[in-house]
């Protein structure tokens, strides 16, 4: 059987997708306070521990591998980063060294490196510039944007309204997006990761509005599946394992997903089509 990865911290539901995929490959033992029923059928087990609590959650997992080799550790929590890499250290896996982890945690330090590096913030003149994000793959010395997605944000700042992704996306032969994703995993010293690196296109060129080095929510690892054949969460997995990485697209289709809020909580639609025009119409009669 093979040997099991640790996740700090279920998240939301929306990471039922990538969950599932992740067990598929290996058992998953899910490190949380509690168990969401929705995570349930895709674990192998349950060690009861806050991943918010660094000093105790790195106590108890450090007894629980003494008996039990771990193969990797994942989370998607940005608040269990430095857990997470304090994890890694001391069991000598994979993973975000704990001075990056603890900049990713940061926002006023992770602001501060990325102006170092002479990546300009938003600001006010820039907000109404389209939002995108890149999908990247973090190779130890090759950054490669494993897709692009682009948001439709909601009213003041709310949750996003549509999210979608084209393997054929013509920004993706941008040098100027490029160059700036480079830079930005650059500034942050990012290595051996996946990164959701969130973009503001402008007039003066893209503006970064945040670097996530974690498999990315909202259901996008779905959407750039089933755009590109990229498999997101199995990429994290084989990075945080430390196995062979398989990045290569075998997809040439869009995916896109629009949310709903209604009294019953945030409903969604997601759908694919050879492109985005044939997403847009789908979309437009669910």
């Amino acid at each position: 059987m093979p040997q099991p990865v640790l996740l700090l911290g279920a998240g939301p539901v929306a990471y039922g997708i990538p969950l599932e995929r992740i067990a598929q490959a290996r058992p998953v033992i899910l490190v949380d306070s509690a168990v969401p029923r929705w995570a349930r059928p895709f674990l192998s087990g349950h060690l009861p521990a806050d991943p918010a609590h660094e000093a105790q959650t790195a106590g108890a997992i450090a007894r629980y591998a003494d008996g039990q080799p771990v193969a990797g550790v994942l989370t998607w929590t940005r608040a269990h980063l430095r857990t997470a890499a304090r994890i890694t250290g001391y069991l000598g896996l994979p993973g975000l060294s704990y001075e990056t982890a603890g900049a990713c945690t940061d926002p006023v330090a992770s602001k501060a490196l990325l102006a170092r590096h002479r990546l300009a913030p938003d600001e006010p003149a820039d907000l109404d510039g389209p939002l995108v994000s890149a999908e990247t793959v973090v190779l130890d010395d090759e950054v490669r944007i494993a897709a692009l997605t682009r948001t439709t944000p909601g009213a003041s700042g709310g949750l996003p309204l549509r999210h979608s992704v084209h393997a054929h996306d013509g920004l993706l032969h941008n040098r100027f997006l490029r160059q700036t994703v480079e830079r930005a995993v650059r500034a942050l010293g990012l290595t051996h990761t996946v990164a959701h690196v969130g973009l503001r296109l402008t007039g003066r060129g893209p503006r970064v509005t945040g670097v996530a080095p974690f498999l990315p929510g909202d259901l996008i690892p779905w959407l750039v599946e089933r755009a590109t054949g990229v498999d997101l969460a199995r990429v994290a997995l084989a990075m945080a394992c430390g196995t062979v990485v398989d990045a290569t697209p075998s997809r040439q289709r869009a995916a896109a997903i629009r949310f709903a809020e209604s009294a019953d909580g945030r409903s969604y639609w997601m759908v694919e089509g050879e492109d985005t025009e044939e997403c847009d119409r789908a979309l437009g009669a669910a």
